[in-house]
């Protein structure tokens, strides 16, 4: 095998250099989003909404292997509607979009344009459970949502954005709660398998859970500059939505009762992980799982003789294999498709010349690496498949290499703001008392706020990070996108 580290795209700026330059570089010159006029929405251009359309096959196959069923809700929210649950209206109003007109007639009571779909999936349970029988509800949505974000950011933050949003109602608090772990399970897998991006589990602080939500459960990962990106979450509503909409069933022992809820999400921004966590100077580096096209076929002098011949018959060899495979036969050189290739992220690629077919082999070169491969013409599925899968596992150990280097113990507030400015972003693993004013207190002098409360707990101290209380949980901390 051959090692090549020479960079092929010059105009890409490098991310050790200006992280958010090389990030908005990539997202433009791989074609993935082109700006529009209405500021802060996207175009999600043909390339960017294949990742999406893979992520979106790969997680549904999940949910319906979970039992859950995909329903639409209406785009629309009544203003009264989402005034029924204090707590959660409170949250959102500062994101909120108004529909105020219909046509040239004012509307009689105003609509948003749903920044989630609580309210609405409410009203229909409302409507549609009457008994015990007629639960659980497994219910997912795939569409789009609209928050007035001040600031934005390509596939992390827009005012509009793609999403899928679970939502499910249970009998009983302790099937809610299960349904909202086993989702957030479902979540770090798919990020794990599917994404080759690890994260960490645990559960949001109370001032940082979601608008109406008793509890609300996150993944989060972290990016190669060292800031947490929080990739989903799962939450867990208790019967408050339920008492609010007066949701309520006949259950067994013939009593009234109020149901228990949950809601779980995902959004575009994994597209915007995948490219942090992945990608290098050269562009992107897609995850297999999802990646438009797993393989492209190069031919090499194809102006000979058999040469795109025996690369159709390649093509075809690795499209029967189930490969997404594409064959670029276009007059641009071999070394401009090379580029071209690596910017896109595409995970293998297949180079075949007249010495190759001479010598009944290709060359297929690893995108993460660069490593290449001299490999016989009737070994490429297996040794394609083969490849594909060293990828995966090295992209993905390679992200869990970058949590470890980048994450810190830490038992006082100087040694978090010391070991960042010495080492710079990353996880910083800190006690704490429980108290929302420690929490705050963290955040304002040392610029690292609370990320989750980890499933795995450890006791580094204790004491609290701010103050002498004893400490109640080891929280993960760091600075977020």
């Amino acid at each position: 095998m051959a090692k090549n580290n020479q960079k092929l795209v010059s105009e890409i700026t490098s991310r050790d250099v200006d992280f958010a330059k090389w990030y908005t570089d990539i997202v433009k010159k791989a074609e993935l989003i082109e700006y529009s006029s209405i500021k802060g929405c996207l175009v999600i251009r043909p390339y960017g909404y294949a990742i999406w359309e893979n992520i979106q096959k790969c997680l549904d196959k999940r949910f319906k292997e979970t039992g859950h069923e995909n329903v639409y809700m209406p785009m629309f929210v009544p203003e009264s509607l989402l005034n029924k649950e204090k707590d959660h209206v409170e949250g959102f109003a500062p994101e909120v979009a108004w529909v105020t007109h219909g046509g040239s007639e004012p509307l009689a009571e105003r609509m948003c344009v749903r920044p989630t779909s609580e309210c609405l999936f409410c009203e229909h349970y409302a409507n549609v459970i009457t008994s015990y029988r007629d639960l659980p509800k497994l219910y997912n949505q795939w569409c789009s949502v609209v928050r007035w974000e001040k600031t934005t950011r390509p596939f992390l933050r827009s005012r509009e954005f793609l999403w899928q949003e679970g939502h499910t109602v249970h009998a009983t608090a302790e099937e809610a709660v299960q349904e909202t772990e086993r989702m957030l399970d479902v979540y770090a897998d798919f990020c794990a398998e599917d994404l080759n991006m690890p994260v960490i589990k645990g559960k949001k602080t109370e001032s940082d859970k979601f608008a109406g939500a008793v509890s609300t459960y996150c993944i989060e990962a972290l990016m190669h500059d060292g800031q947490a990106l929080q990739a989903g979450t799962s939450h867990y509503f208790g019967d408050g939505f339920a008492k609010a909409f007066d949701i309520t069933f006949t259950d067994k022992d013939n009593k009234i009762k109020h149901p228990h809820q949950t809601s779980w999400g995902v959004s575009t921004r994994l597209i915007g992980g995948i490219i942090m966590a992945h990608g290098d100077d050269s562009g992107l580096v897609l995850p297999p799982n999802v990646a438009p096209i797993q393989v492209v076929v190069i031919p090499v002098a194809q102006h000979k003789e058999g040469v795109l011949e025996k690369a159709s018959e390649l093509l075809e060899k690795l499209k029967t294999a189930g490969f997404r495979a594409k064959l670029d036969d276009s007059d641009n050189s071999p070394g401009w498709k090379y580029a071209e290739y690596e910017m896109k992220g595409v995970p293998l690629r297949v180079e075949i010349g007249p010495k190759d077919i001479e010598n009944n082999q290709c060359v297929i070169v690893r995108r993460d690496t660069r490593e290449k491969a001299f490999i016989p013409l009737d070994e490429l599925e297996a040794s394609a498949n083969r490849l594909m899968n060293e990828l995966s596992e090295g992209i993905y150990d390679k992200c869990v290499a970058n949590i470890k280097s980048r994450t810190y113990t830490c038992t006082t507030l100087d040694e978090i703001s010391n070991v960042i400015a010495e080492k710079g972003d990353g996880f910083v693993k800190a006690m704490w008392c429980g108290d929302e004013s420690c929490e705050e207190s963290v955040k304002e002098k040392t610029s690292v706020g609370s990320r989750c409360i980890p499933f795995e707990q450890e006791n580094i101290s204790d004491k609290c990070i701010c103050c002498d209380k004893p400490a109640k949980f080891m929280v993960y901390w760091g600075k977020a996108y």
